[in-house]
């Protein structure tokens, strides 16, 4: 059985709908056993070494309008990138690719990181090897910045706001890493061709 370490649920997003979404892609996958942390314990529970870790939390605490407070100190982020160079296993899920310091050894590691996203509508995610189509959702478009030099592209976006990259999964030291962007809400987080996406990801993290 994989032990896998998750730590979701911000300002923008409730814990409950992204522990409901995850549990059911993770019974999927198979062979994965679920435990989750808040963000004080990661440093410790990383020393532990799980086989995954997965994030859907954005980095600051506080709400838009208040004074900066991020989680993710200096001391965690060099614990991340060494878990994961060390042999671990990274999914920054959607908001896992929020708010990090762009010159940070996270999104260093990452190869990519959230810039905007426009009002909800409909988007459309396809593969990236081909153009078919996996899955329409009304969901959040996040526009991102990738170093798609450094990693592989596997799903794309595009809406009516424009296009962008969704999914893109690299090694790095001994680890792997994967970032995937959708979803935000209950219903695109159930959504059956998401949670087939979820778990086929899953499976590659743990490969």
């Amino acid at each position: 059985m994989k032990q896998v370490v998750a730590l979701v649920g911000d300002y923008w997003h409730a814990e409950d709908m992204i522990r409901e979404a995850l549990d059911k892609a993770a019974e999927a996958a198979g062979g994965i056993a679920l435990a989750y942390v808040e963000h004080g314990e990661l440093k410790d529970r990383l020393s532990e070494g799980p086989d995954a870790v997965v994030l859907f939390k954005q980095n600051p605490l506080n709400a838009p309008d208040e004074p900066f407070v991020p989680w993710m100190t200096p001391e965690i982020e060099e614990a991340i990138v060494r878990y994961v160079e060390g042999g671990g296993r990274w999914l920054a899920w959607h908001t896992g690719t929020a708010g990090y310091d762009r010159d940070g050894a996270y999104v260093k590691m990452l190869r990519g990181r959230f810039l905007h996203h426009p009002p909800m509508g409909e988007v459309t995610y396809v593969r990236a090897s081909d153009g078919a189509e996996v899955m329409t959702l009304y969901d959040e478009h996040y526009f991102v910045e990738v170093d798609e030099a450094g990693t592989n592209v596997f799903l794309r976006s595009r809406s009516a706001a424009g296009e962008s990259m969704a999914g893109w999964e690299h090694a790095c030291g001994r680890g792997r890493v994967c970032c995937l962007t959708p979803a935000h809400a209950r219903e695109a987080l159930l959504d059956p061709r998401f949670q087939a996406l979820l778990a086929e990801r899953l499976r590659w993290l743990l490969a």
